[in-house]
């Protein structure tokens, strides 16, 4: 995959000319991805239908779901893992079937998994640069460019607000929020123009995954479409344009920030009937009465889809 050389200021130029013209019927520049009723079965299991979703550059698009909600499943579809079996999806407003990971990164469309692949003993700019590694020379003599992509390494970093000192360090060393920055610098490196984040603060205290959240939005403000998979609305609240809410492979909301409260995002999400059924399960066994008053006044606030 190349290195992106598109500007920020170009790709935030283009996002400006799109909103102007919505609604003038003037030509205006197509979606980063666009999915429109996308769905995906495998045999007589449908794993995912009827999904509508939108990205562009310099947004931050949160799709929100519990486990088993179908947000593998959209990953997979995006990142060119799954091919969708019903629906479209389209990247700058062209349809496309994904065959291949390497389809989708050759797109523009980089995915850093919760898991992360990273080599933990080794040293940070290895893992940048793990699997395609810079060389200087000719022919069999050529070697790995090791001075190169250390100074690459550190600028990219740097650019991210990561400062490090040594990144011969083994990135094993590293906390869990500073590998994911990493992950996220090297995609932006390479030429990512959507970003997709796999659950990236779960396994994180508060502080760390702070950390994770501030550089969702340095990438975002270089210009990139981020897609912020995670089950915490209060994580995805804060760095979130858009919500899209998945229940068991179906969307039960899509919302724009202005048009739904962080309350009603966490009401959605648990749905009425639960909220209930918490909220009484607590008073039969003597629970906090103004948490119970908390859970009774965020099941009224549940937006309207």
């Amino acid at each position: 995959m190349t290195k992106n050389t598109t500007s920020q200021h170009d790709e935030s130029e283009a996002y400006d000319v799109s909103t102007e013209n919505a609604g003038t019927g003037l030509t205006h520049v197509p979606h980063l991805l666009s999915l429109k009723g996308a769905g995906k079965s495998y045999g007589n299991i449908i794993a995912l239908s009827d999904v509508d979703m939108d990205v562009d550059a310099g947004r931050v698009t949160c799709v929100l779901g519990d486990n088993g909600a179908g947000k593998s499943t959209l990953i997979k579809i995006i990142a060119g893992r799954h091919e969708h079996t019903t629906g479209t999806f389209e990247i700058n407003g062209e349809s496309v079937t994904l065959k291949s990971p390497r389809e989708a990164l050759n797109l523009g469309i980089a995915a850093v998994y919760q898991d992360l692949a990273v080599v933990p003993l080794m040293p940070i700019w290895r893992n940048f640069f793990l699997g395609s590694e810079l060389k200087r020379g000719w022919g069999p003599l050529r070697i790995l460019d090791v001075e190169e992509m250390k100074r690459i390494t550190k600028r990219e970093l740097l650019e991210m607000g990561i400062d490090l000192r040594d990144v011969d360090q083994p990135i094993g060393q590293l906390s869990g929020g500073e590998r994911q920055c990493v992950a996220i610098a090297r995609a932006v490196y390479f030429g990512a123009k959507a970003l997709i984040l796999d659950e990236p603060t779960a396994a994180l205290g508060v502080k760390q995954s702070g950390v994770v959240l501030r550089y969702i939005l340095r990438a975002r403000d270089r210009g990139l479409g981020v897609i912020f998979i995670t089950h915490n609305p209060h994580h995805a609240f804060p760095v979130g344009d858009r919500f899209l809410l998945l229940k068991r492979g179906k969307s039960i909301g899509y919302y724009e920030k202005k048009d739904v409260t962080l309350n009603e995002l966490t009401a959605q999400m648990a749905g009425g009937a639960e909220l209930e059924e918490l909220a009484h399960e607590l008073e039969q066994v003597g629970g906090n009465t103004a948490l119970i008053h908390q859970i009774r006044e965020a099941e009224v606030t549940s937006p309207t889809v």
